[in-house]
């Protein structure tokens, strides 16, 4: 079941690194690609910062070694969880793996070139959702899952979980 796990981790981590190779190859940085008028587009941004853009703007290179090293411990810290809970596929091993691709995709990215990049980008009616990519999608879905394991699941799923 590892090998599953680590599977998953890989496509989100692969999947991520191409979709941002074609932003970066086909939209100039700060230009959108209408996909759904008023609700969806492709915006390609450079994020120096981490979700949503915060600390976008401070100084120097401290903020970006920072998110690294915090990057590189969240990886260590689900690595280990993967590899003494991955014997199973359960809710929270795949929200694992998910996240562990999610966040070496986007550790990769601030680790070579210190900063993100962003392209999806969701409007709601007048409510705009800052851009994100696929590696912050993976990390949000992961901790959703896990969020549904701790609060949906029945005692007895959470305690085998």
């Amino acid at each position: 079941m590892r090998t599953r796990l680590l599977l998953i981790a890989t496509i989100v981590f692969s999947l991520d690194g191409l979709t941002k190779w074609l932003v970066k190859r086909t939209i100039p940085v700060d230009s959108s690609v209408e996909v759904i008028p008023g609700v969806f587009r492709l915006t390609h941004l450079e994020n120096p910062g981490i979700a949503f853009s915060m600390f976008a703007d401070s100084a120097g290179p401290w903020p970006n070694r920072f998110l690294v090293l915090l990057s590189i411990a969240a990886v260590v810290v689900v690595g280990a969880l993967l590899w003494k809970r991955g014997r199973v596929m359960s809710r929270a091993n795949l929200a694992l793996a998910l996240f562990l691709g999610g966040t070496l995709g986007n550790l990769y990215d601030r680790a070579t070139r210190g900063m993100v990049t962003d392209f999806l980008d969701v409007f709601i009616g007048s409510h705009h959702w800052p851009a994100f990519n696929v590696a912050d999608s993976a990390i949000v879905i992961g901790a959703l899952l896990l969020l549904s394991q701790i609060f949906l699941a029945p005692r007895e799923e959470k305690m085998a979980g």
